[in-house]
């Protein structure tokens, strides 16, 4: 195979994806803050669907980065989700990321109560101190989330909540919208582990560029 004329460099690849991104989205609502947010989620997916239906609550990003600066503990709720978190800048921020959705207790918790494991999981990462949640794929564990936090269990610095799917996905963010809480989502059925991390990644590197 011929691989003359075709672009190796990975940072010359990426520089040249986000150039491509900012040239066909062209004009938009977000601010400098959110943007690179939101260009990294389309980076991640090459779906341009992600320039409309992305929202922030006012200073989110902003919210974001001071926690990850403090070394706030984040849980997300797959382990999908944590394996695509950039654990160097996790590292370099002192940051710790928590995943406990496969943990043998939570299992047993779950199946004794007859509820989702995602729930339980949340529920223990409220419990040890997390700040700043990742949620991809669970809707139950974003519904578990704020209902604790409308209990005052739990204050976070920073929901990133973009569950993906057709049963309670939709519904979890819009009742994320309309929580008060200091979000990153995307509206409608998509969302997942890839976007969730990308969100995280983003503000890690606002964080670190700062």
């Amino acid at each position: 195979m011929n691989l003359s004329g075709v672009i190796l460099d990975p940072h010359e690849i990426e520089s040249r994806s986000f150039e491509i991104i900012d040239a066909e989205v062209g004009p938009h609502d977000y601010d400098r803050r959110q943007w690179p947010v939101v260009r990294r989620v389309i980076h991640t997916t090459a779906d341009f669907d992600f320039a409309a239906i992305t929202r922030f609550s006012g200073g989110a990003v902003e919210a974001g980065i001071e926690a990850l600066r403090g070394g706030a503990r984040i849980l997300c709720d797959t382990n999908m989700v944590r394996a695509g978190v950039n654990k160097a800048s996790l590292a370099a921020l002192g940051g710790e990321i928590d995943c406990h959705v496969a943990d043998p207790g939570v299992a047993a918790a779950a199946r004794a109560e007859g509820i989702t494991r995602s729930i339980v999981a949340t529920r223990k990462g409220v419990d040890e101190g997390c700040r700043v949640f990742l949620i991809g794929n669970a809707p139950t564990a974003l519904f578990e989330l704020l209902r604790l936090a409308e209990a005052g269990r739990v204050s976070p610095a920073l929901v990133v909540g973009v569950p993906v799917g057709f049963v309670g996905a939709e519904e979890s963010k819009e009742a994320l919208l309309a929580s008060g809480l200091p979000f990153i989502t995307c509206r409608g059925r998509k969302g997942g582990s890839a976007i969730a991390a990308a969100i995280l990644n983003a503000l890690m590197l606002l964080a670190r560029e700062d």
